[in-house]
């Protein structure tokens, strides 16, 4: 005898050997191709933007996604010659809002700053008048020549050998 019991959130189903035995008697659904939830990449199968697409990021929700999703309509439905070219207001617009919000959008500029600060406190200061980076301040010569000298023999050394 199968049956169901409710346990807090969780439903817990028991069923016989007899009800594993019989064939199913569900229905299933053919897959919806204008399912917005279904995922279909950036670009839904109709052509329209797929605004749910894990590719996004979130950008177009948040307090700049209606300015996103301007600009990048306006991109993504372009008919100019120059793509998107007619839609520099629309980007000009998300990326003043962007900019107002710079804890949820870092510029590109502060990454690379923030990450050379890291690595410049990692690493040990210039040597005073070096005008070359902490990595490449040491002379590299030494061990160039040292490298040249053990594997290649100089002409004497052929003449004499012979």
């Amino acid at each position: 005898m199968s049956y169901c019991r409710q346990e807090g959130k969780d439903r817990i189903i028991f069923v016989t050997k007899e009800d594993h035995e019989a064939p199913s008697n569900a229905e299933l659904i053919a897959d919806d191709p204008n399912d917005p939830y279904e995922e279909q990449g950036l670009i839904l199968p109709n052509g329209d933007i797929n605004w749910n697409c894990p590719c996004l990021g979130g950008m177009a929700s948040g307090p700049c996604g209606s300015q996103f999703k301007e600009a990048f309509s306006c991109f993504h439905y372009s008919k100019e010659e120059v793509k998107g070219s007619e839609c520099i207001d629309n980007f000009r617009n998300m990326q003043e809002c962007m900019q107002r919000y710079p804890e949820l959008y870092p510029q590109e500029e502060d990454k690379e700053s923030s990450s050379q600060a890291e690595s410049n406190s990692a690493s040990a200061a210039p040597t005073e008048g070096s005008a070359l980076p902490p990595e490449t301040d040491s002379t590299p010569a030494a061990s160039t020549s040292e490298a040249v000298s053990s594997d290649s023999t100089s002409p004497t050394d052929n003449q004499t050998a012979s």
